[in-house]
């Protein structure tokens, strides 16, 4: 497994990491057991890049207790990235935001205590609370650092001004956001990273599993995952979205490789400072998702996957977008 620097600040983990969140949120039942040995595969193979966050557990910690139970024989050989910044007093009425600086130091703790470490490695604001000075926040994560709880400071769908102000208070290692060959707006962001030295994170790489090939309507989900509402599955965008994913195909058949690996390539060789971090269940696609580390893609791949989808894929990649400032 090759590795890439994530920013300016240290951040060094394998050029392919692991999202937990379907584990256990947001694509119907999991089961845990194999979502264990999934992550534990994704290991052996070369992985040392772990991504999860309190959403994830619906503020029980389910999914950091999972990940940690998981990765506890290797817990030094890893990276372990955490988020904080939603309010889950109230989840039957839905979850606000809550950067307050009391609730980051909370869920600080809590998490150390769920993932059985002594230090979280890398620490996102989930997303930008609007109420909440962003230099009160880089300045609390700040403090986290100093006491050894946690490595590095991150930061989750934030824009420019958010970026450079939450940077003169307490640099920022890493930014994450959605990044696939279906969205590509963050790429606007990259100037600010690289004059500031900022790695990138791309979560959901594979589209929500859409570039997989393995999409169905919207009403075929259960009822708990999030692809039954999300606007690329809806009918009129999902049926051009399929399109597209065949006629990536056909590119990837031609080079012996499979669409996931081509779209996570294609992301790898965007820029060298970026990682992705797709999630899966199974431990077949963790296999297949890791081996595109190693795929090598020539400026007429490059060319012929722009020509197929120049600017993206159809549909929104939220029902409410989130707002960068």
């Amino acid at each position: 497994m090759q590795h890439r620097a994530l920013g300016t600040q240290g951040l060094n983990v394998s050029a392919i990491g692991y999202g937990t969140m379907g584990l256990t949120m947001a694509y119907g039942p999991g089961d845990e057991t194999e979502g264990r040995a999934t992550v534990r595969r994704a290991h052996e193979l070369g992985v040392d890049f772990f991504d999860t966050a309190e959403l994830y557990g619906w503020g029980t910690g389910s999914n950091e207790i999972l990940l940690g139970e998981a990765v506890k024989d290797f817990r030094d050989e890893i990276t372990i990235a955490t988020k904080f910044g939603f309010d889950m007093t109230d989840l039957q009425n839905g979850f606000g935001l809550n950067s307050r600086p009391e609730n980051i130091r909370k869920v600080a703790d809590n998490s150390l205590r769920y993932l059985g470490t002594d230090r979280l490695d890398v620490f996102y604001q989930h997303r930008v609370d609007p109420d909440v000075p962003i230099e009160d926040v880089a300045g609390t994560v700040k403090e986290l650092i100093d006491a050894g709880k946690v490595t590095h400071f991150g930061l989750s769908e934030a824009g420019p001004e958010t970026i450079r102000r939450a940077h003169a208070v307490q640099p920022v290692s890493v930014l994450q956001t959605e990044y696939s060959l279906f969205e590509r707006d963050v790429e606007e962001l990259f100037p600010v990273l690289e004059e500031l030295g900022i790695g990138f994170v791309a979560y959901s790489p594979l589209g929500r599993g859409f570039i997989t090939g393995t999409a169905k309507p919207a009403d075929q989900y259960d009822e708990t995952d999030l692809r039954r509402v999300d606007p690329r599955w809806q009918a009129g965008n999902f049926e051009r979205n399929v399109e597209a994913v065949d006629r990536l195909g056909e590119l990837a058949r031609s080079k012996g490789i499979t669409v996931p690996q081509l779209a996570l390539a294609w992301l790898l060789h965007q820029k060298d400072y970026i990682v992705p971090i797709p999630g899966s269940r199974s431990r077949t696609r963790v296999e297949e998702n890791t081996a595109a580390a190693g795929v090598q893609l020539t400026d007429a791949d490059l060319t012929a996957v722009k020509e197929i989808l120049p600017t993206g894929g159809f549909g929104a990649r939220y029902a409410q977008m989130p707002e960068w400032v």
